[in-house]
């Protein structure tokens, strides 16, 4: 039987995909950071002074926490990993959102911030909240172990995104969602600060991660001053038919 056009068109659209979800790993080695030194300021942070720039009002993220949350689309039962997770803001949230018996993962690569939030976790009795010291290439989740990767003014640190992204990939559950929250790095307008510190803007970052084996799902474009909020849905071999 004869395939048309548009049929082989299909199916090499779905090998493709089936490739990069199947293959991101060896296709994307990446043994080199794309910036090094990045997080040079967070091999031993004082936490207090991270407070401070973190958690106050002017901070895009902070001024808009509450929407950001909405929009993660928590339900009862979905288990979320807070990525970069810094002072413990959103995780502070995301223990609320999701409810006692769910989990939320506070992973970030510096040592001093985990142990602040298992702290502070222990003190306002979260016990929902679990401590992940991550690595520069991976977030050392366990695999299918969440719904909801969370990533705010952090990705723009990943030095080896697509590992970290594939990590992210694998720790996710079936159908499992991304929320990235960034800086916008346009030329002639966003602040000098944006431009000299945020490697990459928006358009750079869809095409890594949609390269690690996510589709976007849609973006919220009025909800942040300076920042873009883009949610990814992870791909599967079954779902990519």
């Amino acid at each position: 039987m004869k395939q048309t056009a548009k049929a082989v068109h299909l199916e090499y659209a779905v090998t493709a995909v089936l490739i990069v979800v199947l293959t991101g790993p060896l296709l994307f080695g990446q043994e080199k950071s794309v910036k090094p030194g990045v997080n040079q300021p967070f091999e031993n942070p004082n936490v207090a002074d991270f407070v401070k720039r973190f958690e106050r009002e002017g901070r895009d993220a902070f001024d808009h926490q509450r929407e950001i949350v909405a929009a993660c689309q928590i339900q009862p039962g979905m288990s979320v990993a807070d990525i970069g997770a810094g002072t413990g803001l959103f995780t502070r949230l995301f223990s609320e959102a999701v409810g006692p018996d769910d989990r939320v993962y506070a992973v970030d690569i510096a040592e001093n911030f985990v142990k602040h939030i298992e702290h502070l976790a222990k003190e306002k009795r979260m016990t929902n909240v679990v401590g992940v010291l991550c690595r520069a290439d991976s977030v050392e989740l366990p695999e299918n172990s969440i719904d909801i990767a969370f990533i705010c003014d952090t990705y723009h640190h990943f030095e080896y995104p697509y590992k970290t992204m594939r990590s992210i990939h694998r720790a996710l559950k079936p159908h499992g969602r991304v929320v990235l929250v960034d800086f916008h790095r346009i030329e002639g307008v966003s602040r000098d600060w944006i431009m000299g510190h945020v490697r990459a803007g928006q358009e750079v970052v869809t095409k890594e991660i949609l390269e690690c084996g996510f589709r976007q799902i849609d973006e919220m474009p009025e909800l942040l001053e300076e920042s873009y909020l883009v949610r990814f849905e992870k791909v599967v071999p079954e779902t990519a038919f």
